[in-house]
């Protein structure tokens, strides 16, 4: 069984020419975020992540709204590589973002005082749990993804066009759609560099 959840893990890698389309239908897509809101661990349970699912025309206003944002600060003779970029993202099928509520965090720290400095990095720890089950659940499903981070440039945007709570801190957006290129070569550093092991 754990060899079959591994391979699944090595199989999920960054792809970046992504299309329209989705071997899967929307509800299955819905599911998979479901079930990892519901089933991913977070600190004393504190359940502190929260997710927004942008499907097509949604997804194509986040991705207008990001190049809007940044056309507004990048230099004009720079500008033509970000707009390429943005497009790239845009031109998938949907967006996951994924949130963390500074009420659960401050309502922890206000509990549990004693670990107050800890709760916003144990926050932090569940919700990248979150974006790399939805990741590798959609890469078992065929599809292909990529994680980025606009936020906070356009988090107050975003929060207006879908009434989004204010608790509600955007920390990820992870873009996904049909592949339509190769993921780029991965580099590995030397495992005994990264691992150690005592007692066996």
């Amino acid at each position: 069984m754990a060899t079959q959840f591994l391979e699944t893990v090595k199989a999920r890698r960054t792809y970046y020419q992504l299309s329209k389309s989705s071997p899967i239908s929307d509800s299955r897509i819905q599911e998979i975020v479901k079930e990892a809101i519901l089933n991913v661990p977070s600190s004393f349970n504190s359940q502190s992540t929260r997710v927004v699912l942008l499907l097509k025309g949604e997804h194509d206003k986040l991705w207008d709204i990001t190049k809007e944002v940044l056309k507004a600060i990048v230099p004009a003779e720079s500008f033509g590589a970000t707009e390429g970029k943005i497009n790239g993202f845009k031109a998938a099928y949907g967006t996951v973002l994924f949130f963390t509520s500074r009420a659960v965090v401050s309502g922890m720290q206000d509990k549990f005082a004693i670990y107050a400095d800890k709760f916003p990095v144990w926050a932090t720890e569940s919700g990248a749990m979150h974006q790399f089950t939805v990741w590798t659940a959609l890469e078992a499903e065929g599809l292909g993804a990529n994680l980025q981070h606009y936020n906070p440039l356009i988090d107050q945007k975003v929060a207006s066009e879908w009434g989004i709570d204010k608790d509600w801190e955007l920390t990820s957006q992870l873009v996904f759609g049909k592949k339509e290129g190769e993921a780029g070569e991965k580099q590995f550093q030397p495992i005994e560099e990264r691992f150690k092991v005592f007692g066996a």
